[in-house]
C-alpha cells in the first residue's frame, strides 16, 4: 500500500495553460483489441432504455475514511471481478508491478504534522473540470453530460497525456493482449483505462460494485448518489457532514468527496 503525505495548508495552483490550443503532431494510431461490435462512447451516451444520460444528473460518491479500514479490500476485489481487470486475467499477470491496471486501490494517508494516518479508497475522481479531457488529442476521454469521465477505447491512440495530466494517478494503460472481456466493459491493448463508476450498472439503476460491496460488509464506507437530487443519501450527507477534495486547490471540481481527512 502506498503512503501519501498531505499537508492542511493549502498548496498552490499550478500556472493556467490554455489546453485547447495543444496540438497533436504526428503517431500512429495504436491497434485496439476490443469486443466486436461494441462502442465505448455508445454504451455511455444512451441508457438501456434509450435514453441518453442527462445534464440534470450529476452522480458523486462519498467516502467516510473513518469506516474503511486498512485490512479490507473488498470494493477493490469487487471492481475486478465486475469489470475484468487485476486478479484472473493471466495476461495482466506478466506484466510488471508498476504496469499493472488500477482502476481503484486502497491508499494511505499521513498528515505531516500531525501524524494521522487515513485509509481509504483512491480512483478516478470524475472531475467537473477533468484535465485528462482536456489534453487529450483524438477525444478519447471524455464526459458524459451526467458527469461520469470515460475513454473511447476505439478512438484511444495510447498517447498517455492523460495519465501525465491526471493529478490523483487514477489512469492504467494496458500493456498485455487482453482476452475474456466483459461485455459491457470493452478493453484493449494500447489503450488507457479507469474507473468509470460501473456506468455499466448505474444505467440499469444499481450502484457501483465497490459500493454494493462495502455496504454489504456493513462498512458503508462509501454513498453512492445524485448530488443534484436533494433527497439522495448523499446529498443529505454532504450537508450534514464536513467532507473535502484531494487537491482542491487545483479548481477540478471532482464528484468524489473524503469525510475524515
Amino acid at each position: 500500500m502506498k503512503e501519501t503525505h498531505y499537508s492542511s495548508q493549502q498548496q498552490s495552483s499550478p500556472p493556467q495553460t490554455d489546453l485547447s490550443k495543444r496540438k497533436w503532431i504526428g503517431g500512429a494510431a495504436a491497434l485496439v483489441a476490443l469486443s466486436p461490435g461494441l462502442r465505448l462512447v455508445e454504451l455511455a451516451a444512451a441508457k438501456p432504455n434509450d435514453q441518453p444520460a442527462s445534464s440534470a444528473v450529476r452522480w458523486g460518491m462519498l467516502v467516510d475514511t473513518e469506516r474503511c479500514t486498512d485490512s479490507c479490500t473488498a470494493c477493490v476485489d469487487a471492481c475486478q471481478l465486475e469489470n475484468g481487470w487485476g486478479k484472473g486475467s493471466t495476461d495482466e499477470s506478466r506484466s510488471r508491478a508498476t504496469q499493472k491496471a488500477h482502476w481503484i486501490r486502497k491508499v494511505k494517508l499521513r498528515d505531516r504534522e500531525t501524524g494521522k494516518t487515513h485509509i481509504l479508497p483512491l480512483f478516478c475522481q470524475h472531475c467537473e473540470n477533468p484535465p485528462c479531457v482536456d489534453v487529450c488529442p483524438t477525444g478519447a476521454s471524455f464526459k458524459r453530460a451526467d458527469g461520469i469521465v470515460l475513454v473511447d477505447k476505439h478512438i484511444c491512440i495510447g498517447c498517455r497525456y492523460c495519465m501525465m495530466a491526471c493529478p490523483y494517478k487514477a489512469r492504467s494503460f494496458i500493456h498485455e493482449a487482453l482476452h475474456d472481456q466483459r461485455v459491457l466493459v470493452p478493453r484493449g491493448k494500447g489503450t488507457v483505462e479507469s474507473c468509470t463508476f460501473c456506468v455499466q450498472r448505474v444505467d440499469r439503476g444499481e450502484q457501483p460494485a465497490c459500493v454494493e460491496a462495502c455496504a454489504k460488509l456493513g462498512n458503508k464506507a462509501l454513498t453512492f448518489g445524485d448530488l443534484s437530487d436533494p433527497e439522495s443519501a448523499i446529498a443529505k450527507q454532504r450537508t450534514e457532514v464536513t467532507s473535502r477534495a484531494i487537491r482542491a486547490d487545483l479548481a477540478l471540481n471532482p464528484r468524489v468527496r473524503y469525510q475524515g481527512i
